[in-house]
């Protein structure tokens, strides 16, 4: 069924009122198949969660009246009401801390970043007290704290707006980072992440926002800790998540009109990491790469790269390559095209290896 999202004009738009009310609840009882984009995926996602439990409160900068820059919040003040979802000033420290001080007092905060980069005046909080105070309290002090970070390139961003800043986030201990790659994931996993007793960094990938997918809502996929393998195949194991699962994807198409067959697992959640599901992938192909936006120095594909090695190493037949962004800042909107990962340059990594090992 469809969910109103927009508000009568003779009635306060802050107010909920019975009618809405009956719609959130009868939100969660499903619908016809219908074409989904992931914006819309992610926005019944927060109706679902706001409707289901009252502790649970959305705000950030313009997610309020606006809707978010993505509309990802649209309708939902409106809906909710400016006590659960509203604007905060511009300060993502600020944002961060106050909703540190909600989730020890039994709230479940939703906060939205707005761009990648926008979190990094933030990072202190995250990073200091977000993922370390259940830690630092022997346990007594949960945050189910969920942080959303529109993340990554391919939309024309200027500095700032296209940055892949998953690695900061995955080596943090006590974070939980998940980064869906399609509207069924998007809903699901962002139900469970603000359902976890844990902080989680949910990353959301911005050239996938207009991704259409044709599902019933709600949905609910594989949990959250697993990777998924979305292609079987025998020869290589190719490794993405967020917006680099379609790359993927269309290099195991490109690859087996050579012959390749190709194997593709979407990570879905990068920490903690499923061992399980990948290595039992690596150890059958014996071959892997990981394909990621982010600067390949440093970058999440070398933890994975590593930690493959470590467990896997007497059942490779080549080393774990890379395919990432390059070494330098994220480059001017006309020449992003030059710097993301293609399947071009994915198959002429896969040809690098020599295959009669």
């Amino acid at each position: 069924m469809s969910v109103e999202t927009g508000t009568d004009s003779t009635t306060d738009p802050t107010a909920v009122n019975d009618e809405t009310a009956t719609a959130a609840s009868a939100s969660n009882v499903g619908s016809a198949p219908s074409s989904v984009t992931m914006t819309k995926a992610l926005n019944q996602a927060l109706r679902d969660s706001l409707a289901a439990d009252d502790t649970v409160l959305i705000f950030g900068e313009d997610v309020g009246r606006l809707g978010g820059v993505f509309r990802v919040t649209e309708g939902l003040r409106a809906e909710f009401g400016s006590n659960r979802v509203w604007d905060s000033p511009l300060a993502e420290s600020g944002i961060i801390g106050t909703a540190i001080g909600m989730a020890m007092n039994g709230m479940r905060p939703v906060v939205e970043m707005q761009f990648d980069a926008y979190a990094y005046p933030a990072f202190e909080q995250i990073v200091s007290h977000v993922a370390k105070m259940r830690n630092r309290t022997k346990g007594k002090v949960s945050l189910p704290i969920t942080i959303r970070i529109p993340y990554a390139g391919d939309i024309g961003g200027v500095e700032h707006h296209s940055d892949s800043s998953e690695a900061y986030w995955t080596s943090t201990p006590g974070l939980t980072v998940v980064t869906p790659s399609n509207p069924a994931d998007a809903y699901s996993l962002l139900r469970e992440s603000i359902a976890s007793d844990d902080p989680v960094v949910f990353m959301e990938p911005k050239p996938r926002y207009w991704m259409k997918e044709t599902l019933s809502l709600p949905v609910t996929t594989a949990a959250m800790d697993r990777a998924q393998v979305l292609r079987e195949g025998t020869d290589v194991t190719l490794l993405a998540y967020g917006p680099t699962v379609r790359t993927a994807l269309d290099s195991a198409e490109a690859g087996a009109e050579h012959g390749l067959s190709v194997e593709v697992i979407d990570l879905r959640t990068l920490s903690p990491f499923d061992d399980e599901t990948v290595s039992a992938s690596v150890r059958k192909t014996s071959r892997a790469a990981v394909i990621h936006e982010a600067a390949q120095f440093g970058g999440y594909g070398a933890e994975v790269a590593a930690r493959l090695t470590e467990r896997n190493f007497t059942h490779l037949s080549a080393p774990i390559l890379r395919i990432a962004g390059f070494d330098v800042p994220y480059p001017s909107p006309k020449m992003e095209e030059y710097y993301l990962p293609t399947v071009e340059r994915v198959l002429d990594a896969l040809e690098s290896w020599d295959w009669e090992l």
